[in-house]
């Protein structure tokens, strides 16, 4: 079966070179939310994001990913700018926040299957030096809630509950017993 990542987060695609799927990445033209309930946001942007390229390849089996950073019920997306990575590193300082990832699975041009998976990170206090050298190194710049955690801004990390692969971006575990419903077994 032809598998097609509906991401270009090269996180994801990394991911699941990984664990050795075989598949290739289209992306089509979607639509993402940046407000409403997180794991709703986070579902219908990856349901959006499978949807866009279902059509155009019929007899794909197409995964579409998103993933937000909730702070007090605050979506937190990619910053906008420098200044904008130091706020919400700031914001994080010494807390816990949620990252939930948003999976759709498309197969026969529909849409089949949804899930959502949630991880609770907490952040050790953050100085402004840290804060500041990191951002130079523009790593955040692109990754939702400003950081990383499989790059520099695992430094920041003191706790994690859940999937550590959901926070860089794509639900490993839970995808591979999904796939199985599609005759995929990562491990065969």
């Amino acid at each position: 079966m032809d598998i097609i990542l509906a991401s270009k987060s090269p996180r994801r695609a990394q991911l699941l070179h990984q664990f050795g799927l075989d598949f290739r990445v289209v992306v089509g033209p979607a639509q993402e939310k940046s407000h409403g309930d997180p794991q709703e946001t986070a579902v219908a942007n990856a349901f959006n994001k499978a949807a866009s390229v279902a059509g155009m390849y019929p007899g794909a089996l197409i995964i579409g990913a998103d993933t937000v950073v909730v702070l007090d019920g605050r979506l937190l997306g990619k910053p906008a700018d420098a200044t904008e990575a130091e706020e919400m590193l700031r914001a994080l300082s010494g807390r816990a926040h949620d990252v939930i990832t948003g999976v759709a699975l498309c197969a026969g041009g529909a849409v089949v299957r949804t899930f959502f998976v949630r991880t609770t990170v907490k952040f050790r206090p953050l100085s402004e030096r840290e804060i500041r050298a990191y951002v130079q190194t523009g790593e955040p710049l692109d990754k939702a809630g400003a950081y990383g955690i499989q790059g520099l801004g695992g430094l920041f990390v003191e706790e994690i509950h859940g999937c550590y692969f959901n926070v860089v971006g794509l639900p490993v575990p839970r995808l591979a017993l999904e796939l199985r419903a599609f005759g995929i077994d990562l491990l065969s």
